[in-house]
């Protein structure tokens, strides 16, 4: 283990993106993100780095430590309806906030510009162990 986080799976279902034809004139991206338009790599990387920065603010109550460096977020998933899929875990499945951690998680991914829509699931597997951690949350945690 190199102490990074590993990192969640990013997918978009977008279509893979023609060459730009240089007769046409560049044209503004539109203010408000266009449902069903499909994303460009731009778009997507903004998206990611802005849902992962989201992710970041949200702590379970018991752990100095956010759940994204915690390695509690397995699966980021944007559709070209800029609709998010998360799928994550708990440290333990009795967790006294198993009930609230996924609305707290949607809420926060909500607040990204461009996300439309945001549904979190729930999974243990494979279970959370500290392997997942990164050095930043072993460091808050004490745990080398």
């Amino acid at each position: 283990m190199d102490g990074k986080p590993l990192e969640p799976e990013v997918k978009t279902d977008a279509a893979p993106k023609p060459e730009p034809d240089a007769s046409v004139a560049a044209v503004a991206p539109p203010a408000t993100p266009v449902e069903g338009a499909a994303l460009s790599d731009e778009e997507v990387d903004r998206l990611r780095t802005d849902i992962v920065a989201a992710l970041k603010t949200v702590f379970d109550p018991e752990i100095p430590a956010d759940i994204y460096e915690l390695g509690l977020i397995y699966k980021i998933d944007v559709n070209d309806n800029r609709e998010v899929a998360v799928e994550m875990t708990l440290t333990a499945p009795g967790c006294p906030v198993a009930g609230d951690m996924p609305k707290w998680v949607e809420d926060a991914v909500n607040t990204v510009p461009g996300v439309l829509g945001t549904k979190v699931t729930l999974t243990f597997d494979p279970p959370w162990d500290q392997s997942r951690m990164s050095d930043e949350a072993r460091l808050a945690l004490n745990m080398f």
